[in-house]
């Protein structure tokens, strides 16, 4: 009797390692974006060091803070949602525990071979074959554990949350697979079997792709489960949250070559990925304005509750990129905005704000729940981590969008007899400046992830000192 109840408990075990190692590699890939923005700024720095170039960091910093990050903090939450949801404990926790491991393993990896150089090329994909293989046979543990927990729930209703979680691990194993077939012919080398313009369609068919299921499903998920949660209210309209579900899959896909604008795709893709992009704003705001307007009757708490600023400013943070994306999509903006840093604010605009918040928020909001204690260490602290990062944020958008703007200008700009007004290296120097803003925003984000660590030290401790321990050891396995 007694094990039978200790095996129906939930598995937060796992839940906890996911939570801790999103704040650690949070922390490390900010750290790595932080030292090549001031590359930017001091083109000296790290010379002479191969493993410490710009061109071997850049890929670092993306795959650390998209798949470490992002990866290890979608997957702590989804876990978490989807057994208190469903009613149920993780179908296998030794499973778990093998998704949990080989996702750090391949995080290594990736930490180990970029600044080695050894790279395929493809943005967002740059890991070699033998790690895409590990990638794709941990991700289908994952989705093993995902959806058979699903299978095994103990409601007939599956809540919108987990329709968002289940898109994102599908749609993603769908663009991993495809994008990176591949020739083998070394342990650190292979060769792509597309070529050409088909090869970028591909590429970024699976890049942007990555940002609307990775980047916005996923996250998403978060949402309609912390939202609700930490305001203490229904979901605002639940019937909207499934048309913006169903219409975000059904548009999404068709988007990416909004990308490729003025290159080799044939024209008629890239229009037809203008149009999609522009008809996106529409589930992409249904589905911001249902996450703030779950607010309503409780907008008091955003005075009191700084986890609760996070997630509502995460929502805001969406709402601006989701309308500037369509914004540079249109074929006569992005003549002025492609191959600027503007679209650099673009992605940091989604990036720290929507993205990091949201994560930061829901891990704020379940560090107390998975510990055993009433709240964090110190409200203050969360609170003081909001205005810093937010901040930081500002200072980074502010910076890229205004840098973005001129260069695109200055470039385009001709002379009565049609020779350019400005050369690049005019360019170049008159966006300087704005490097260094963007470098001391990204100071402010790493501050507060250090402030978010000190934090949740702390609370550990306070749990360690209560005597609680209501985070689960695995039992048995479940299958057992």
């Amino acid at each position: 009797m007694a094990q039978t109840a200790v095996a129906e408990t939930y598995n937060d075990k796992v839940v906890l390692q996911f939570s801790v190692m999103t704040v650690v590699w949070g922390i490390v890939g900010m750290l790595v974006g932080v030292f090549i923005a001031a590359q930017l700024y001091w083109p000296e720095l790290g010379m002479g060091v191969p493993w410490l170039s710009y061109g071997r960091l850049r890929p670092l910093h993306t795959n650390a803070v998209i798949f470490a990050f992002g990866g290890s903090g979608l997957m702590a939450t989804s876990l978490y949602v989807v057994q208190r949801t469903c009613h149920v404990r993780l179908i296998s926790d030794k499973l778990a525990a093998f998704v949990f491991w080989g996702w750090q393993a391949v995080i290594v990896l990736a930490a180990i071979t970029l600044p080695m150089g050894l790279t395929q090329g493809k943005e967002y994909a740059e890991l070699e074959w033998p790690i895409d293989l590990l990638i794709t046979v941990v991700w289908v543990a994952y989705a093993i554990v995902f959806f058979g927990t699903i299978g095994k729930r103990r409601v007939s209703h599956i809540y919108v949350a987990n329709w968002f979680y289940g898109a994102f691990i599908l749609a993603i194993a769908l663009l991993h697979i495809v994008n990176n077939l591949a020739l083998p012919v070394s342990a650190g080398k292979s060769y792509q079997v597309y070529t050409g313009a088909v090869d970028a369609m591909v590429q970024w068919w699976y890049g942007h792709n990555a940002v609307g299921f990775f980047l916005t499903a996923g996250f998403l998920g978060m949402m309609y489960y912390f939202v609700p949660k930490q305001a203490g209210r229904p979901v605002y309209s639940y019937r909207l949250s499934i048309v913006h579900f169903w219409a975000l899959i059904a548009i999404y896909m068709w988007a990416g070559p909004h990308h490729l604008q003025y290159t080799a795709l044939p024209d008629w893709v890239q229009s037809l990925g203008m149009v999609f992009s522009l008809i996106l704003l529409a589930p992409s705001w249904g589905g911001a304005i249902n996450g703030v307007m779950t607010l309503s009757g409780a907008w008091h708490k955003l005075r009191t509750d700084p986890v609760l600023k996070f997630l509502i400013v995460a929502i805001s943070f969406y709402m601006i990129a989701t309308f500037e994306g369509p914004m540079m999509s249109i074929k006569t903006v992005n003549s002025l905005s492609h191959y600027t840093d503007w679209t650099v604010g673009h992605v940091h605009a989604g990036a720290l704000g929507w993205v990091a918040m949201i994560t930061i928020g829901s891990l704020y909001s379940l560090f107390p729940r998975l510990l055993g204690v009433n709240a964090m260490y110190s409200t203050r602290l969360i609170d003081t981590h909001f205005w810093v990062h937010t901040i930081g944020v500002v200072f980074y958008i502010a910076a890229m969008w205004i840098a973005g703007v001129m260069q695109g200008l200055m470039w385009r700009a001709t002379n009565e007899d049609g020779t350019l007004t400005y050369t690049f290296i005019e360019s170049l120097k008159a966006t300087y400046p704005y490097y260094f803003v963007r470098m001391a925003g990204g100071v402010f984000v790493v501050a507060g992830m250090l402030i978010m660590a000190w934090n949740v030290w702390q609370t550990f401790r306070i749990a360690q000192r209560t005597g609680e321990t209501p985070v689960l050891a695995p039992a048995a396995d479940a299958h057992a």
